[in-house]
Protein backbone atom coordinates (compact mmCIF):
# COMPACT_ATOMS: atom_id res chain seq x y z
CA UNK A 1 0.00 0.00 0.00
CA UNK A 2 2.42 2.35 1.08
CA UNK A 3 4.89 1.85 -2.01
CA UNK A 4 1.47 2.60 -4.11
CA UNK A 5 1.23 5.87 -1.89
CA UNK A 6 4.76 6.90 -2.86
CA UNK A 7 4.60 6.47 -6.54
CA UNK A 8 1.38 8.16 -6.71
CA UNK A 9 2.85 11.21 -4.73
CA UNK A 10 6.34 10.99 -7.15
CA UNK A 11 3.97 11.29 -9.83
CA UNK A 12 1.99 14.31 -8.57
CA UNK A 13 4.81 15.82 -7.49
CA UNK A 14 6.44 15.68 -10.87
CA UNK A 15 3.14 16.92 -12.98
CA UNK A 16 2.19 19.03 -10.26
CA UNK A 17 5.50 20.98 -9.95
CA UNK A 18 5.54 24.71 -11.57
CA UNK A 19 7.78 27.44 -11.51
CA UNK A 20 6.67 29.58 -8.05
CA UNK A 21 8.65 32.87 -8.63
CA UNK A 22 10.14 34.39 -5.64
CA UNK A 23 8.07 36.53 -3.35
CA UNK A 24 8.64 40.45 -2.70
CA UNK A 25 11.19 41.19 0.06
CA UNK A 26 9.15 41.48 3.79
CA UNK A 27 10.74 44.91 3.15
CA UNK A 28 8.80 45.43 0.02
CA UNK A 29 5.78 45.42 2.45
CA UNK A 30 4.46 48.20 4.50
CA UNK A 31 3.62 46.81 7.77
CA UNK A 32 3.49 48.57 10.94
CA UNK A 33 4.19 46.06 13.75
CA UNK A 34 5.01 47.12 17.42
CA UNK A 35 8.73 47.80 18.11
CA UNK A 36 9.16 44.69 20.15
CA UNK A 37 7.55 42.54 17.48
CA UNK A 38 10.84 41.74 15.26
CA UNK A 39 14.32 41.23 16.76
CA UNK A 40 16.05 42.26 13.26
CA UNK A 41 17.45 38.68 12.79
CA UNK A 42 17.01 37.63 9.19
CA UNK A 43 15.74 33.96 8.50
CA UNK A 44 17.56 32.35 5.94
CA UNK A 45 16.69 31.89 2.38
CA UNK A 46 16.65 27.74 2.97
CA UNK A 47 15.78 26.40 6.43
CA UNK A 48 18.10 23.51 6.98
CA UNK A 49 16.80 20.42 8.68
CA UNK A 50 16.77 21.40 12.25
CA UNK A 51 18.23 18.04 13.45
CA UNK A 52 21.23 19.97 11.32
CA UNK A 53 20.51 23.31 13.52
CA UNK A 54 19.87 21.68 16.76
CA UNK A 55 23.55 19.94 16.90
CA UNK A 56 25.80 19.74 19.86
CA UNK A 57 25.52 16.97 22.44
CA UNK A 58 24.21 20.05 24.85
CA UNK A 59 21.27 20.78 22.89
CA UNK A 60 18.73 19.73 25.27
CA UNK A 61 16.35 19.06 22.74
CA UNK A 62 18.60 16.65 21.29
CA UNK A 63 18.55 15.16 23.96
CA UNK A 64 14.95 14.72 24.39
CA UNK A 65 14.59 13.71 20.46
CA UNK A 66 17.27 10.81 21.04
CA UNK A 67 16.21 9.41 23.97
CA UNK A 68 12.50 9.20 21.90
CA UNK A 69 11.20 5.61 20.05
CA UNK A 70 10.39 5.98 16.59
CA UNK A 71 6.59 5.23 17.72
CA UNK A 72 7.08 8.07 20.59
CA UNK A 73 8.10 10.78 17.52
CA UNK A 74 5.69 10.20 15.50
CA UNK A 75 2.94 10.43 17.92
CA UNK A 76 4.45 13.59 18.69
CA UNK A 77 3.58 15.23 15.11
CA UNK A 78 -0.41 14.50 15.62
CA UNK A 79 -2.69 17.23 17.47
CA UNK A 80 -5.84 15.05 18.07
CA UNK A 81 -8.99 16.17 18.29
CA UNK A 82 -9.78 15.18 22.08
CA UNK A 83 -12.04 12.21 22.31
CA UNK A 84 -15.10 12.24 24.54
CA UNK A 85 -14.18 9.23 25.97
CA UNK A 86 -10.95 8.01 27.37
CA UNK A 87 -9.16 11.12 27.33
CA UNK A 88 -6.27 10.49 29.86
CA UNK A 89 -6.14 6.70 28.44
CA UNK A 90 -5.30 7.73 24.61
CA UNK A 91 -2.32 10.11 26.14
CA UNK A 92 -0.80 7.39 28.27
CA UNK A 93 -1.18 4.78 25.55
CA UNK A 94 -0.59 6.83 22.29
CA UNK A 95 1.75 9.89 23.63
CA UNK A 96 0.21 12.48 21.14
CA UNK A 97 1.68 15.22 20.82
CA UNK A 98 -1.17 17.40 22.00
CA UNK A 99 -5.32 17.83 22.31
CA UNK A 100 -7.39 20.53 20.53
CA UNK A 101 -10.45 21.07 22.76
CA UNK A 102 -13.63 21.34 20.83
CA UNK A 103 -17.26 22.71 21.73
CA UNK A 104 -18.57 19.24 23.76
CA UNK A 105 -15.43 19.43 26.02
CA UNK A 106 -16.82 22.95 27.56
CA UNK A 107 -20.08 22.11 27.14
CA UNK A 108 -20.44 20.02 30.28
CA UNK A 109 -17.85 20.94 32.33
CA UNK A 110 -16.86 24.01 34.61
CA UNK A 111 -13.56 25.72 35.07
CA UNK A 112 -12.60 23.59 37.47
CA UNK A 113 -13.63 20.56 35.92
CA UNK A 114 -11.72 21.38 32.97
CA UNK A 115 -8.47 22.67 34.75
CA UNK A 116 -8.52 19.39 36.95
CA UNK A 117 -9.13 16.83 33.00
CA UNK A 118 -6.06 19.07 31.10
CA UNK A 119 -3.79 18.72 34.44
CA UNK A 120 -5.08 14.72 33.91
CA UNK A 121 -3.81 14.80 30.50
CA UNK A 122 -0.63 16.22 31.48
CA UNK A 123 0.21 13.96 34.07
CA UNK A 124 -0.18 11.28 31.88
CA UNK A 125 2.10 12.69 29.13
CA UNK A 126 5.85 12.23 28.89
CA UNK A 127 6.39 15.07 27.09
CA UNK A 128 3.73 18.12 27.92
CA UNK A 129 0.76 18.46 26.16
CA UNK A 130 0.27 21.28 23.72
CA UNK A 131 -3.57 21.98 24.34
CA UNK A 132 -5.34 24.30 21.88
CA UNK A 133 -8.82 25.20 21.10
CA UNK A 134 -10.17 27.38 18.35
CA UNK A 135 -11.26 30.88 20.67
CA UNK A 136 -11.42 33.53 17.13
CA UNK A 137 -13.96 35.18 18.84
CA UNK A 138 -17.52 35.85 16.78
CA UNK A 139 -18.57 33.17 14.95
CA UNK A 140 -15.95 30.63 16.00
CA UNK A 141 -15.49 30.18 20.06
CA UNK A 142 -15.45 26.77 22.07
CA UNK A 143 -15.48 28.14 25.56
CA UNK A 144 -16.74 31.91 26.10
CA UNK A 145 -19.94 30.27 24.27
CA UNK A 146 -20.44 28.89 27.20
CA UNK A 147 -21.99 30.86 30.50
CA UNK A 148 -20.26 29.24 32.87
CA UNK A 149 -17.41 30.32 31.27
CA UNK A 150 -17.83 33.35 30.66
CA UNK A 151 -20.57 35.95 30.88
CA UNK A 152 -19.81 36.86 27.37
CA UNK A 153 -18.89 35.12 24.51
CA UNK A 154 -15.34 37.06 22.90
CA UNK A 155 -16.67 39.44 19.87
CA UNK A 156 -15.35 38.81 16.99
CA UNK A 157 -12.25 40.62 15.90
CA UNK A 158 -13.90 42.70 12.59
CA UNK A 159 -16.51 43.93 15.18
CA UNK A 160 -13.96 45.17 17.80
CA UNK A 161 -11.64 46.39 15.45
CA UNK A 162 -14.93 47.88 13.72
CA UNK A 163 -15.72 49.62 17.45
CA UNK A 164 -12.24 50.71 18.46
CA UNK A 165 -9.71 50.16 16.18
CA UNK A 166 -6.55 48.06 17.18
CA UNK A 167 -6.35 48.84 20.85
CA UNK A 168 -9.80 47.25 21.59
CA UNK A 169 -8.32 44.09 19.05
CA UNK A 170 -5.41 44.10 21.45
CA UNK A 171 -6.90 44.35 24.83
CA UNK A 172 -9.58 41.63 24.10
CA UNK A 173 -6.26 39.50 23.11
CA UNK A 174 -5.12 39.89 25.89
CA UNK A 175 -8.07 39.36 28.17
CA UNK A 176 -8.64 36.23 26.17
CA UNK A 177 -4.96 34.50 26.45
CA UNK A 178 -5.09 35.36 30.18
CA UNK A 179 -8.75 32.83 30.06
CA UNK A 180 -7.34 30.75 28.61
CA UNK A 181 -4.02 29.88 30.30
CA UNK A 182 -6.09 30.01 33.59
CA UNK A 183 -7.85 27.26 32.17
CA UNK A 184 -4.54 25.41 31.05
CA UNK A 185 -5.09 25.69 27.06
CA UNK A 186 -1.79 26.90 25.91
CA UNK A 187 -2.42 27.62 22.52
CA UNK A 188 -4.97 29.92 20.16
CA UNK A 189 -5.48 28.65 16.91
CA UNK A 190 -5.83 32.36 16.13
CA UNK A 191 -5.56 34.80 14.31
CA UNK A 192 -7.23 34.12 10.94
CA UNK A 193 -5.02 35.77 8.17
CA UNK A 194 -7.30 35.75 5.43
CA UNK A 195 -8.44 38.23 3.55
CA UNK A 196 -11.98 38.90 2.74
CA UNK A 197 -14.09 42.08 2.37
CA UNK A 198 -17.17 40.17 0.62
CA UNK A 199 -19.75 39.00 3.18
CA UNK A 200 -21.02 36.94 0.57
CA UNK A 201 -17.48 34.73 1.50
CA UNK A 202 -17.39 31.79 2.99
CA UNK A 203 -13.87 32.93 5.34
CA UNK A 204 -15.70 36.80 5.72
CA UNK A 205 -17.62 36.17 8.88
CA UNK A 206 -14.20 35.16 10.51
CA UNK A 207 -11.98 37.28 9.03
CA UNK A 208 -10.85 40.70 9.41
CA UNK A 209 -12.76 42.33 6.87
CA UNK A 210 -10.09 45.23 5.80
CA UNK A 211 -7.65 45.36 2.74
CA UNK A 212 -4.30 43.50 2.85
CA UNK A 213 -2.15 46.30 4.64
CA UNK A 214 -4.60 46.76 7.78
CA UNK A 215 -4.92 43.10 8.09
CA UNK A 216 -1.07 42.96 7.92
CA UNK A 217 -0.74 45.24 10.65
CA UNK A 218 -3.77 43.79 12.55
CA UNK A 219 -1.83 40.38 12.74
CA UNK A 220 1.30 41.75 13.58
CA UNK A 221 0.24 42.90 16.62
CA UNK A 222 -2.54 40.58 17.52
CA UNK A 223 0.98 37.94 17.32
CA UNK A 224 3.69 40.46 19.37
CA UNK A 225 0.36 40.35 22.22
CA UNK A 226 -0.01 36.84 22.28
CA UNK A 227 3.61 36.32 22.82
CA UNK A 228 3.79 39.07 25.60
CA UNK A 229 0.55 37.01 27.14
CA UNK A 230 2.38 33.90 26.69
CA UNK A 231 -0.33 31.61 24.49
CA UNK A 232 0.66 30.30 21.06
CA UNK A 233 -0.52 31.19 17.75
CA UNK A 234 -1.33 29.64 14.83
CA UNK A 235 -1.28 32.15 11.47
CA UNK A 236 -4.62 30.12 9.37
CA UNK A 237 -5.34 29.37 6.78
CA UNK A 238 -2.51 29.69 4.23
CA UNK A 239 -2.30 30.40 1.48
CA UNK A 240 -5.44 32.20 2.02
CA UNK A 241 -9.33 31.41 1.34
CA UNK A 242 -9.93 34.33 -0.61
CA UNK A 243 -13.40 34.52 -1.68
CA UNK A 244 -13.78 30.37 -1.95
CA UNK A 245 -15.85 28.10 0.00
CA UNK A 246 -15.68 25.90 2.69
CA UNK A 247 -12.99 22.89 2.37
CA UNK A 248 -15.16 20.80 5.32
CA UNK A 249 -17.54 19.85 2.61
CA UNK A 250 -15.27 19.03 -0.11
CA UNK A 251 -12.49 20.48 -2.94
CA UNK A 252 -11.94 23.94 -3.28
CA UNK A 253 -10.07 25.29 -6.10
CA UNK A 254 -8.30 28.60 -6.41
CA UNK A 255 -7.21 29.49 -9.91
CA UNK A 256 -6.23 33.40 -8.95
CA UNK A 257 -2.88 34.55 -10.20
CA UNK A 258 0.51 33.75 -8.05
CA UNK A 259 0.75 37.94 -8.10
CA UNK A 260 -2.82 38.29 -6.32
CA UNK A 261 -1.26 36.24 -3.49
CA UNK A 262 1.91 37.69 -3.48
CA UNK A 263 0.62 41.46 -3.89
CA UNK A 264 -2.64 40.45 -0.84
CA UNK A 265 -2.80 37.25 0.33
CA UNK A 266 0.48 36.31 1.68
CA UNK A 267 0.88 39.91 3.02
CA UNK A 268 -1.12 39.25 6.66
CA UNK A 269 1.38 35.65 6.56
CA UNK A 270 4.35 37.32 5.84
CA UNK A 271 4.09 40.10 8.96
CA UNK A 272 3.12 36.84 11.03
CA UNK A 273 6.27 35.62 10.45
CA UNK A 274 8.25 38.28 10.93
CA UNK A 275 6.18 38.99 13.93
CA UNK A 276 7.92 35.70 15.42
CA UNK A 277 4.92 33.50 14.84
CA UNK A 278 5.52 29.94 16.01
CA UNK A 279 3.34 28.29 13.80
CA UNK A 280 1.15 28.35 10.74
CA UNK A 281 -1.82 26.38 9.58
CA UNK A 282 -2.26 24.82 5.81
CA UNK A 283 -5.63 24.64 4.27
CA UNK A 284 -6.67 21.94 1.66
CA UNK A 285 -7.53 24.56 -0.69
CA UNK A 286 -5.93 23.38 -4.53
CA UNK A 287 -4.29 26.64 -5.32
CA UNK A 288 -3.55 26.07 -8.80
CA UNK A 289 -0.79 28.59 -9.78
CA UNK A 290 1.36 26.64 -6.69
CA UNK A 291 0.24 23.34 -7.08
CA UNK A 292 -2.36 22.25 -9.78
CA UNK A 293 -3.01 18.79 -8.37
CA UNK A 294 -2.50 18.70 -4.84
CA UNK A 295 -4.27 20.65 -1.86
CA UNK A 296 -1.71 23.18 -0.25
CA UNK A 297 -1.94 21.17 2.73
CA UNK A 298 -0.51 17.94 0.85
CA UNK A 299 1.60 20.00 -1.12
CA UNK A 300 5.45 19.93 -1.56
CA UNK A 301 5.50 22.97 -3.17
CA UNK A 302 3.25 24.85 -0.82
CA UNK A 303 5.64 23.76 1.72
CA UNK A 304 9.02 24.96 -0.16
CA UNK A 305 7.23 28.53 -0.83
CA UNK A 306 6.30 28.68 2.98
CA UNK A 307 10.17 27.60 4.27
CA UNK A 308 12.06 29.13 1.47
CA UNK A 309 10.13 32.06 0.40
CA UNK A 310 8.43 33.61 3.11
CA UNK A 311 10.87 32.46 5.70
CA UNK A 312 8.67 30.04 8.22
CA UNK A 313 11.22 27.85 10.16
CA UNK A 314 8.68 26.61 12.96
CA UNK A 315 5.62 24.30 13.20
CA UNK A 316 3.82 24.24 9.72
CA UNK A 317 0.72 21.59 10.73
CA UNK A 318 -2.23 20.72 8.00
CA UNK A 319 -5.87 21.78 8.80
CA UNK A 320 -7.90 18.79 10.22
CA UNK A 321 -6.98 16.03 7.91
CA UNK A 322 -10.78 14.40 8.71
CA UNK A 323 -12.30 17.34 6.93
CA UNK A 324 -14.27 16.24 3.52
CA UNK A 325 -12.06 18.09 0.94
CA UNK A 326 -8.57 15.65 1.76
CA UNK A 327 -10.57 12.19 3.39
CA UNK A 328 -13.35 11.84 0.34
CA UNK A 329 -10.45 11.74 -1.81
CA UNK A 330 -7.47 10.20 0.05
CA UNK A 331 -8.53 7.98 2.53
CA UNK A 332 -7.04 8.28 6.48
CA UNK A 333 -4.00 6.11 5.75
CA UNK A 334 -2.95 7.99 2.22
CA UNK A 335 -3.31 11.88 3.24
CA UNK A 336 -1.14 11.08 6.74
CA UNK A 337 1.85 9.54 4.46
CA UNK A 338 1.16 12.38 2.20
CA UNK A 339 1.18 15.59 4.60
CA UNK A 340 4.35 14.36 6.52
CA UNK A 341 6.00 13.88 2.64
CA UNK A 342 4.33 17.06 1.95
CA UNK A 343 6.47 18.66 4.94
CA UNK A 344 3.97 19.35 7.63
CA UNK A 345 5.64 18.90 11.39
CA UNK A 346 2.12 18.27 12.78
CA UNK A 347 -1.19 16.83 11.73
CA UNK A 348 -4.55 17.60 12.92
CA UNK A 349 -5.87 14.13 12.91
CA UNK A 350 -9.62 12.99 14.28
CA UNK A 351 -8.37 9.01 13.36
CA UNK A 352 -4.77 9.13 14.89
CA UNK A 353 -5.26 5.54 15.44
CA UNK A 354 -5.55 4.80 12.08
CA UNK A 355 -3.12 7.76 10.79
CA UNK A 356 0.26 7.11 13.09
CA UNK A 357 0.24 3.55 12.30
CA UNK A 358 0.10 4.25 8.76
CA UNK A 359 3.14 6.96 9.49
CA UNK A 360 5.10 4.48 11.38
CA UNK A 361 5.00 2.20 8.64
CA UNK A 362 5.86 4.50 5.74
CA UNK A 363 9.00 5.59 7.87
CA UNK A 364 9.90 1.83 8.54
CA UNK A 365 9.42 0.50 5.10
CA UNK A 366 11.76 4.11 4.11
CA UNK A 367 8.71 6.09 1.98
CA UNK A 368 9.33 8.80 4.83
CA UNK A 369 13.15 9.36 5.68
CA UNK A 370 13.75 9.37 9.80
CA UNK A 371 15.34 12.30 9.01
CA UNK A 372 12.31 14.43 7.84
CA UNK A 373 10.48 12.79 11.02
CA UNK A 374 13.17 14.33 13.55
CA UNK A 375 13.38 17.62 11.93
CA UNK A 376 9.42 17.76 12.39
CA UNK A 377 9.78 16.60 16.05
CA UNK A 378 12.53 19.20 16.59
CA UNK A 379 10.25 21.91 15.73
CA UNK A 380 7.50 20.44 17.68
CA UNK A 381 9.50 20.35 20.12
CA UNK A 382 11.07 23.81 20.22
CA UNK A 383 7.09 25.38 20.21
CA UNK A 384 7.13 23.34 23.64
CA UNK A 385 9.84 25.00 25.06
CA UNK A 386 9.08 28.08 23.78
CA UNK A 387 5.65 27.80 25.61
CA UNK A 388 7.57 27.04 28.81
CA UNK A 389 6.08 23.08 28.93
CA UNK A 390 9.16 21.46 29.12
CA UNK A 391 10.32 20.92 32.82
CA UNK A 392 13.65 21.96 34.12
CA UNK A 393 14.70 18.26 34.34
CA UNK A 394 13.73 17.84 30.82
CA UNK A 395 15.91 20.86 29.71
CA UNK A 396 19.13 19.09 31.18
Amino acid sequence: MLRKIFSIFLMLLVLSGCAVSPLPHSGDVSVSPSPESTDGSTVPESVQSLSEESTGESDPLQKILDSMTLEEKVAQMFWVRCPAQGATQTVSDWQIGGFILFGRDFAESTPQQLRQTIGEYQQAAKIPLLIGTDEEGGEVVRASRYPQFRANAFQSPRKLYEQGGLDSVLRDAAEKSAFLLDLGINVNLAPVCDLSVNPTDYIYSRALGQDAQTTASYVSALVWQMQQSGIGSVLKHFPGYGPNGDTHLGFVRDDRPLETFQAEDFLPFQAGIDAGAPSILVSHNIVSCMDDSLPASLSPAVHRLLRDDLGVDGVIMTDDLSMDAIDSQYGLEESAVLAVLAGNDLLISSDFTTQIPAVLEAVEEGVIPQSQIDSAVLRVLRWKQQLGLLAEEENN
